[in-house]
């Protein structure tokens, strides 16, 4: 089964590829879609998600999908590649098994320090939480972690509700479990690296280690903003990878999150 995603914008321009987070699908990047209808953007539903949710997920593999996407759309064109949480996961995975494949890379909010005190409660909690992913209240309280606005909720609500238990937990041990690849190193893509100043302490660490981990990546720390920029401030989301897409800088609205 082929991987899902729609394509937008200019076929003639530098290519854009958006990987979405953990339970949502490319939706999320509706936005920056249409701010960026000058590129040519691909937006994947990635596995076990949106209308690839029949294609068992793991990280390793939706990283080979993608970059088969990508080897079959970009002809020698210039490619940027955006991800958030567990799509910016799945990039470190991509850039880390082609080193040379992309020319500019976002990631945003990648964990890659194992949580392996919290592997052994997945299967638990999600036994019991599961009747709740298709109650409406619940769902609320889970988008609005997200920053899902009000528009978007009932895609979410309803692509929720479709994840099996067995999915989510394949899902939620291949995040919890991801660690920076040894090849990661060697990628010479312009990487940018962002993390919210209200996200856990786990996760700044992790952007902390992807900058300390290859000498192309910078990062920074934004300022009052949680797990979700694209979706909580698309406008200054826009601004900042045209920046560092354009001029190879940060805004100077965010902190550049220095290595400590």
């Amino acid at each position: 089964m082929n991987l899902h995603y729609q394509e937008y914008g200019d076929t003639s321009a530098p290519l854009m590829v958006f990987l979405h987070g953990g339970g949502v699908s490319g939706w999320m990047w509706d936005k920056q879609v249409h701010y960026f209808s000058h590129f040519h953007c691909l937006v994947p539903d990635l596995p076990g998600h949106g209308k690839s949710i029949a294609i068992p997920f793991s990280i390793e593999n939706s990283a080979e999908r993608v970059v088969n996407l990508i080897e079959e759309k970009s002809n020698g064109k210039k490619v940027i590649l955006i991800g958030f949480s567990l799509g910016a996961q799945i990039i470190v995975q991509l850039l880390s098994m082609k080193p040379n494949l992309i020319d500019c890379a976002i990631i945003n909010s990648a964990l890659v320090r194992p949580m392996t005190y919290a592997m052994k409660w997945i299967q638990p909690t999600i036994k019991l939480s599961a009747p709740l992913i298709k109650k409406r209240w619940f769902s609320k309280l889970q988008a609005k972690t997200l920053y899902v606005s009000d528009n978007d909720f009932e895609k979410y609500y309803e692509e929720s509700s479709q994840i099996t238990a067995d999915a989510l937990t394949r899902v939620l041990e291949e995040n919890m479990s991801f660690t920076i690849p040894a090849n990661f190193k060697e990628v010479t893509t312009n990487i940018l690296v962002t993390v919210g100043e209200k996200e856990k302490s786990i996760m700044k660490q992790s952007a902390k280690d992807l900058v300390k981990a290859n000498q192309h990546a910078k990062g920074v720390l934004i300022p009052n903003m949680g797990h979700g920029l694209s979706m909580a401030r698309p406008n200054f989301f826009n601004h900042m990878v045209e920046t560092w897409i354009n001029e190879g800088a940060i805004p100077e609205e965010s902190k550049k999150y220095m290595e400590e």
